[in-house]
C-alpha cells in the first residue's frame, strides 16, 4: 500500500471518528435537553398541581366561612312582623308541640345536668336566664348557646323592688342582662328579643308597672311570654310524681304548651324529673319547640 492511500485511508478513519463523535455529542445533548425538558416540565407540572390544591383549599376554606357566617345568622333571632304574631299566638297550635322553659338560671351543677340530659333526648329548650347569673357562669351560657338552646332574658336582678320600680327599671335590667349573654356567648349581635316577667306578667303588686313595661318593651323591639303549664318546681312540689300530676292538671286539652321549669341551683329535682317529663310529652304525641322556631 502506497502513502496515498495510507493516508487517504487515516483521512477517512478520523473523519469516521469525527462523525461518530459528533453523532454521539450530538445523542447526548439531546439526552440531557431531554432529561432537563423533563424536570422543567414536572416542576411546572408540580407547580400547577401545587397551584390548583391551593386554589382548592382556598375555595374549600371560603365554603367553609360562608357555612359558618350562615350558622352564625341562623342563631340570631330577628324579629319580623311574623314573629310578633307567633309570640303573641304562642298558645295557638294546629299540631301538638311543647316548649320546655327554664328560668332563674345558669346554675353551675343543675343546668349542667339539664343540658346533659336535653342532648341525651336530642331535645332544644329555651332558658330565660338572669344577667347576674350569666355573669357567674358564662361558660354554660356557652355551651347552651352551641347546642342549639334559645337563650332569653329574666332580667338582670330577680328583684322585684328593684326591677318594677318603673317601666324604664324593667328595660334597663333587660339590656343589662343582654351585655352578659353577648359577653358570655361571644357573639355582639346576638338580641332574643324575648323577656319573661320575674313572677309572670299578669297580676300581682307590680301589674301595673307589668303592663306599662311591656309596651315599652315592644316599642324596643321586644316581646313577652309567659307559659299555660308548669311543674310547680318553685311551688313547692320537689317529686318526679308531683311533677307529672302538676303537667296532668295544666296541660289540659292544649295543643301548644309552655312549661314552666327552673335550673336554678336548688332545683336538682327537676334536672333528676326531665327523663320522665321529656317522656310524658312524647307518649302523648307533642313536638318539642324552642322560640327559634317561633321567630323563623
Amino acid at each position: 500500500m502506497d502513502l496515498i492511500s495510507i493516508k487517504r485511508k487515516y483521512r477517512n478513519i478520523r473523519n469516521t471518528i469525527i462523525s461518530l463523535a459528533l453523532i454521539f455529542s450530538l445523542l447526548l445533548i439531546i439526552l440531557v435537553l431531554n432529561e432537563v425538558y423533563k424536570k422543567t416540565l414536572i416542576v411546572k407540572t408540580s407547580t400547577q398541581y401545587a397551584r390548583q390544591i391551593e386554589n382548592i383549599k382556598q375555595i374549600a376554606i371560603q365554603q367553609e366561612q360562608i357555612k359558618a357566617e350562615e350558622a352564625r345568622k341562623e342563631k340570631l333571632p330577628e324579629l319580623t312582623e311574623t314573629g310578633k304574631q307567633n309570640i303573641k299566638n304562642i298558645y295557638k297550635s294546629e299540631t301538638k308541640r311543647v316548649f320546655l322553659t327554664f328560668d332563674d338560671g345558669p346554675s353551675k351543677n343543675v343546668t349542667a345536668s339539664i343540658l346533659d340530659i336535653l342532648k341525651q333526648e336530642n331535645v332544644k329548650a329555651s332558658f330565660f336566664v338572669l344577667g347576674s347569673r350569666v355573669e357567674l357562669y358564662p361558660d354554660i351560657i356557652k355551651r347552651e348557646y352551641d347546642e342549639g338552646h334559645f337563650i332569653a332574658s329574666h332580667g338582670y336582678s330577680h328583684i322585684y323592688s328593684q326591677l318594677y320600680s318603673s317601666p324604664q327599671s324593667v328595660l334597663d335590667e333587660y339590656n343589662k342582662s343582654l351585655v352578659a349573654i353577648r359577653n358570655a356567648i361571644g357573639e355582639q349581635e346576638y338580641n332574643p328579643h324575648l323577656f319573661r316577667f320575674p313572677g309572670g306578667y299578669s297580676g300581682g303588686k307590680y301589674a301595673l308597672v307589668k303592663q306599662e313595661a311591656a309596651t315599652l318593651l315592644e316599642q324596643n323591639g321586644i316581646m313577652h311570654v309567659d307559659w299555660n303549664a308548669l311543674t310547680s318546681d318553685a311551688a313547692g312540689s320537689k317529686t318526679t310524681e308531683q311533677f307529672l300530676a302538676e303537667l296532668d292538671k295544666t296541660v289540659k286539652q292544649h295543643t301548644s304548651v309552655v312549661v314552666l321549669m327552673h335550673d336554678a341551683g336548688t332545683k336538682q329535682a327537676t334536672a333528676d324529673a326531665l327523663p320522665q317529663i321529656i317522656a310524658y310529652f312524647r307518649d302523648r304525641g307533642f313536638e318539642f319547640k324552642n322560640f327559634y322556631d317561633v321567630f323563623k
